[in-house]
């Protein structure tokens, strides 16, 4: 048998080639390779696809190696079976979801491992066997979102390994090609890199080994203080009681301590409040509300670094506002220009910050309290 001849031939019929295999023209036209092989004592037959997609070069290897498995006591019927019915990555991440689902921290957790393969992922390679899914497939995920949303990338890289661990223990490929792209994937710029970030559903963590610590009362209230309003280091510990109207529950930051050099508005949480009635019982009530051990002067931003590192988190003090920042895009309805006020990040584009005339206090109000309660009562 030549290609040409399975190219050509039109007449019905079996025309046999080696190793059993055949091709088989239906009277429609239609051609299909099968091979007849005998595996443990049982003669047999066994599709091998099209004509029109399996060559006949394909088709010969496939047959040899058939027959080979069956001489050696193989089943290679059992074998493309398997093969068959090996899950897609969609439904073997929805298997992984599942099977993890009495070690969720709650519902809305739950949610998220898959709500981000969803966003990210399935589209790209759902439909695809997780046997079949490739460093390349993986990459092709990630890349978009490697640089623009990198807390998020790194989540979306972590579940997609999840579930392909699982498939490696079920002995369904060798590799986790999400361990293998490292290389591939550029370098975050080196603010990244120095300003690592604690994911949000870590920070009620935390917050307890802070409050279980030995460190000052100060310190300690500074540096929720600074997570709990989502704030700049510098801007929390320069903080003096005259920014504070805690009946209205603002705190208003002066233009020469912003970044922006814009005078800013805070909204207070119920938490925020707490904070700063325990500041005044250790103090004055007057000057600065965090200061140092030497007089006048603030806390330095190294005293909080150094607790943070001796509670055991290699993150920085910075990165609690991409803890924030994260939890407001995955876990709230928060229009982006709400959460940006909220970081006071200056809107870049000069023609939207012509129109950008509202600070959406109110709207922030909300999301504060919602932040500090999450943060405080772990409901993530």
């Amino acid at each position: 048998m030549s290609a040409a001849f399975v190219r050509t031939v039109t007449k019905p019929g079996k025309y046999t080639d080696g190793h059993g295999l055949f091709l088989k023209v239906e009277a429609s036209g239609a051609k299909r390779w099968v091979q007849r092989i005998v595996i443990r004592g049982k003669r047999t037959e066994i599709g091998m696809g099209s004509a029109s997609l399996v060559s006949l070069a394909e088709a010969r290897e496939t047959a040899l190696e058939n027959r080979k498995q069956a001489r050696a006591g193989g089943d290679p019927l059992q074998a493309k079976r398997a093969s068959q019915s090996l899950l897609s990555f969609e439904d073997a991440a929805r298997k992984v979801h599942k099977i993890h689902e009495p070690t969720w921290r709650n519902k809305k957790h739950a949610a998220q491992f898959l709500s981000t393969l969803e966003t990210y992922t399935f589209p790209r390679m759902g439909k695809l066997k997780v046997s079949e899914v490739t460093t390349a497939d993986v990459l092709a995920v990630l890349q978009p979102i490697w640089l623009a949303k990198p807390e998020t990338a790194r989540r979306v890289r972590q579940r997609i390994g999840t579930v392909m661990k699982w498939a490696v223990a079920n002995g369904w490929r060798a590799d986790n090609p999400a361990e293998a792209i490292s290389q591939a994937l550029p370098k975050h710029t080196e603010a990244q890199q120095h300003r690592k970030a604690l994911p949000y559903d870590k920070v009620p963590e935390f917050l307890d080994a802070l409050n279980a610590s030995d460190a000052g009362d100060l310190t300690k209230l500074a540096l929720e203080m600074v997570i709990l309003t989502a704030s700049r280091s510098s801007e929390v510990r320069n903080a003096d009681w005259s920014e504070f109207d805690l009946e209205q529950g603002i705190w208003t930051r002066p233009a020469l301590r912003m970044k922006s050099k814009k005078e800013h508005r805070v909204p207070l949480s119920s938490r925020a409040l707490e904070i700063l009635a325990e500041a005044r019982k250790l103090g004055r009530g007057e000057g600065l509300v965090f200061p140092g051990t030497k007089i006048g002067k603030p806390l330095s931003d190294m005293t909080l670094l150094k607790l943070t590192k001796a509670l055991g988190y290699d993150v920085d003090v910075h990165g609690f506002r991409t803890s924030f920042k994260t939890w407001a895009q995955e876990s709230t309805n928060t229009p982006r220009d709400v959460s940006e006020a909220a970081l006071a990040h200056v809107v870049k584009d000069k023609a939207e910050a012509a129109y950008a005339r509202s600070d959406f206090f109110e709207k922030r109000r909300r999301l504060m309290e919602q932040w500090a309660s999450a943060a405080v009562t772990r409901q993530f």
